[in-house]
């Protein structure tokens, strides 16, 4: 076990966990989006879970990193809250902003956030960069995928991998114009995905939803 100080509050945790995980299993929440327990390789897309650690220079991401002895850990600095407050409106600014009509409303992870962050949902000064929904888009019998809702978390990938053992989601496209996707045969998706519905449960903004 390591023992270390995270917000002057000593916590204890097992030494193969990410200080991420030490961090909310011990009621310290830090903003994050793409991490899931049991990930062995946190893909540190969304940028929200920076932390200070006393004796680096750059803030660090607590979902890549493993507890240690004697760490002394800032969750709530000025830095800190800056660089999650900036990469919350990049975000923000790619994401089709319409509450009351999203399934998620009231238990979205992004209003948490929004809310913990004391920030709102709209970024200012900031153009939107909303994406054109192709035609040629690979469709799925069972699930809409909502592609300005996604938030490219891949929280979805990874569950239907642990499901599936392959996945039938994919990251299409590059930089800015990165989306989900799914891929494969219709009637693949439609035998695999009508039961799973992993994806559906597990995705933050209610960005797949069924047909």
């Amino acid at each position: 076990m390591a023992k270390f100080i995270v917000d002057n509050k000593t916590v204890e945790a097992d030494e193969s966990i990410t200080l991420l995980r030490a961090c909310l299993e011990n009621d310290i929440y830090i903003p994050n989006l793409c991490w899931l327990k049991g990930m062995a390789d946190a893909p540190v897309s969304c940028r929200l879970c920076f932390v200070e650690i006393e004796g680096e220079e750059q803030l660090t991401s607590s979902c890549k990193i493993k507890v240690r002895d004697d760490m002394v850990v800032k969750t709530d600095t000025p830095a800190v809250r800056r660089l999650q407050k900036t990469a919350f409106q990049l975000l923000m600014s790619a994401h089709e902003i319409n509450c009351k009509v999203c399934p998620a409303n009231k238990k979205c992870e992004l209003q948490k956030i929004a809310r913990f962050l004391k920030t709102g949902l709209k970024p200012k000064n900031m153009n939107s960069h909303l994406k054109e929904i192709s035609a040629d888009m690979p469709p799925n019998p069972s699930l809409d995928l909502h592609v300005n809702r996604c938030v490219l978390c891949g929280r979805c990938i990874y569950t239907c991998i642990q499901k599936q053992g392959q996945s039938q989601i994919t990251f299409a496209k590059r930089g800015i114009d990165t989306i989900i996707s799914f891929y494969g045969a219709p009637e693949v998706l439609s035998a695999t995905c009508s039961e799973c519905l992993a994806c559906v449960s597990i995705c933050p903004v209610s960005a797949i939803t069924l047909t």
